[in-house]
């Protein structure tokens, strides 16, 4: 312990003699006082580093620490004033709004611009971040598939080196610490944004990559709170085998509890496996002991109408196998040499034909099929005049075989359409499928009563397997098209008499969904006065809400009888008022006529929702969680495109955690940047062969 060797300095230093001069000339402890409440003191140096406005001063228990603004995080006060572990928080705070943007000390670099034909050379800040250079190099890593090797390349570093020549060389080992941080700090964002939902629904599926590895793919579907349709994956992780229902059920449940989205989830859409049938019953029981379902879980099980197709049409082509498979073994044929497919364009350019290709299928891909034999119908011909010219080729189609093949491919383009409808990279929303499956419904009725027996057998056994499917996801198609409002209950009264036979069973039916349709109606009020409740009185830190504006302009008296006048008049108008007016919310909207677009355009009827949301309070709140469910599984196939892309044979040594993490930033990736898959990206090239005859 050291001692003052001038205690009378010290005393003059802290007790003036005149107290006036004390007035005059304050201590220096006064000084720093008067300095905090005057920032703008000129013997106080100005913060000037762009990090301070993301942080603010707090004391906690004598300890001077700065509180980031976004998430409440604090970080005790360095002395020296050095502030990159701040910068770095406020780079990866999950709640940060806005890029932080360096103010600090800046580069001038000189660039050229072509403005009106001249050549007009202006001054522009600039400021090399190697930082900032590995976050965006790992982001382009991710979403467009880049080995990882590439960052090592001798010309790939060239090329960033002769951009910038501050550029520092990154290894594949920092590219993938890098992408671990990407993966991690997105995660944390989408979490934040699931926070404020209250219904999705989810998809799945199962694939098996070229590590022979099963992965399981869980993407949720939601509107959120700006009515905007959102689509994230939330997992791409392995399910080890065997792959039943009980596994897959577990894997799906730890996925949500990660997220902590247990209550939210209110419908999963599968395809048509006998271990998917398990697998939701499974979920659907562990889900209800933890939140109650919407409808007790009438629509928890949504079977992809994708897949239903698919059942359908390969249940309608064993009819005809021996025709399609000659038409698949002639494709086979040619494609299998150059000389015959050499021979082929010849004969094909000589006839002037206008296809100018021929497809070999995938035979689990019944539109592959669809796509395979209408190409070689517009080339029958040329089959004809190959095998007069090569005499081992023997399976060239009879005239009544073809057809036969041609009233197919006529009876299957309904199918094909509404395929290609359903399948988009943007889906539809679920009110549209009412009026495609009505189509396909009175396609199979008009083709039972073809004179082609053929025919007829094919439709039966098809229709059959639609009227068991439908059964099954009836309810939801229907309420969701009688969200729209061009369809209302309209649009049933149409369509039912042609999908059930018989006056009582279409009147059973309407009556049945509409019963449905009031029952969710009603949940949703439930819920909605709960929560209302709870916030009409008290907030999150227990203190009294906007009710005791109310409570000072209309009441009169001591605090105590005016806050508790408050509370009953916020009991009454959020309670009170839902019994009486939001109950009589869908009355209202389907007594209204229905809505006639004046553009005669597709409508958006999430955004009609989004404009009549003060009207319908709760009716528009449930209107798009039904509109929001996915009814195909095309949104998790889709991954496994990307999935085949990053796992390829030459990048088979990825490990699980790798890969999850890629897939999941990749997507999340594209919607932070606005990027959207395209059509051709999301087919799977080795599904079909393309025999090109250009």
């Amino acid at each position: 312990m050291s001692s003052n060797p001038n205690p009378s300095i010290a005393s003059s230093v802290s007790t003036p003699a005149n107290p006036e001069n004390a007035t005059q000339n304050p201590s220096s402890a006064q000084k720093e006082n008067d300095d905090e409440e005057n920032p703008y003191s000129r013997n106080v140096r100005k913060k000037t580093s762009a990090v301070w406005e993301g942080f603010k001063n707090v004391e906690t228990a004598g300890v001077k620490k700065y509180q980031c603004i976004h998430c409440k995080r604090k970080y005790k006060a360095d002395p020296s004033g050095v502030t990159s572990t701040l910068r770095r928080h406020l780079k990866q705070c999950p709640k940060n709004p806005i890029v932080l943007i360096d103010k600090g000390q800046q580069q001038l670099s000189l660039s050229s611009t072509l403005i009106q034909a001249e050549s007009v050379a202006s001054v522009q800040n600039f400021k090399y971040e190697q930082s900032k250079v590995r976050e965006i190099m790992a982001h382009c890593f991710i979403v467009h598939d880049m080995p990882f090797i590439t960052a090592e390349y001798e010309l790939f570093n060239l090329l960033l080196k002769t951009i910038s020549p501050h550029y520092q060389k990154i290894s594949r080992t920092t590219i993938q610490t890098d992408i671990f941080k990407t993966f991690d700090i997105h995660k944390a964002k989408i979490k934040t944004l699931l926070q404020g939902v209250t219904r999705m629904s989810l998809t799945t599926d199962l694939w098996q990559s070229v590590q022979t590895v099963g992965y399981m793919v869980v993407t949720c579907h939601f509107v959120d709170k700006d009515f905007k349709l959102q689509k994230r994956i939330l997992d791409f992780c392995d399910v080890p085998p065997p792959h039943s229902g009980v596994a897959i059920a577990d894997s799906l449940h730890k996925c949500l509890a990660d997220w902590d989205i247990e209550k939210k989830v209110w419908t999963i859409t599968v395809d048509n496996a006998s271990y998917n049938d398990v697998a939701v019953r499974n979920l659907k029981e562990t889900l209800s002991f933890q939140a109650q379902i919407p409808l007790a879980g009438d629509m928890f099980h949504v079977r992809c109408c994708a897949h239903i197709i698919n059942i359908l049409v390969q249940c309608g082509l064993k009819k005809i196998g021996p025709i399609i498979d000659n038409v698949r073994q002639s494709v086979k044929y040619i494609a299998a040499s150059e000389s015959r497919i050499n021979m082929f364009r010849d004969i094909s350019k000589q006839l002037k034909l206008p296809t100018k290709k021929l497809i070999l299928d995938c035979p689990t891909r019944w539109n592959s099929t669809y796509h395979m034999i209408s190409a070689a119908l517009d080339m029958k011909v040329a089959f004809s005049r190959f095998a007069t010219r090569d005499s081992s080729y023997i399976w060239l189609p009879s005239e009544g075989q073809w057809n036969m093949v041609s009233e197919v491919c006529h009876f299957l383009k309904l199918f094909n359409d509404v395929t290609q409808y359903i399948s988009g990279s943007e889906y539809p929303t679920s009110n549209l499928f009412l009026p495609e499956l009505w189509g396909i419904k009175k396609s199979l009725d008009k083709t039972i009563t073809s004179e082609n027996g053929s025919m007829q057998s094919m439709a039966s056994d098809m229709l059959n397997k639609f009227e068991k499917y439908w059964e099954e996801s009836n309810m939801l198609i229907s309420i969701a098209a009688i969200m729209d409002p061009r369809n209302k209950f309209k649009m049933l009264e149409v369509y039912f008499p042609d999908i059930y036979n018989g006056a009582e069973a279409v009147k059973g039916q309407i009556a049945l969904v509409r019963d449905k349709l009031y029952q969710l109606f009603h949940e949703y009020v439930e819920e909605y006065k709960e929560k209302n409740m709870g916030n009409s009185i008290e907030d999150e830190s227990g203190t009294l809400s906007s009710s005791t504006s109310v409570m000072s302009s209309t009441s009169s008296g001591t605090g105590i009888k005016r806050t508790g006048r408050a509370m009953f008049d916020s009991l009454i108008r959020n309670v009170d008022c839902v019994t009486t007016t939001l109950k009589s919310e869908l009355d209202i909207y389907l007594e209204d006529g229905l809505y006639i677009d004046p553009d005669d355009c597709d409508l958006n009827v999430i955004e009609w929702w989004k404009e009549q949301r003060m009207r319908y309070k709760v009716l528009s709140r449930m209107a798009c969680d039904v509109l929001a469910i996915p009814i195909t599984s095309v949104a998790s196939e889709a991954a496994f495109s990307a999935g085949g892309r990053v796992i390829d044979p030459n990048r088979a040594s990825l490990g699980k955690k790798t890969v999850q993490a890629l897939l999941c930033s990749q997507d999340w990736l594209r919607n932070y940047y606005g990027l959207k898959k395209s059509v051709k990206a999301l087919t799977k090239k080795e599904e079909v062969v393309e025999v090109d005859l250009s």
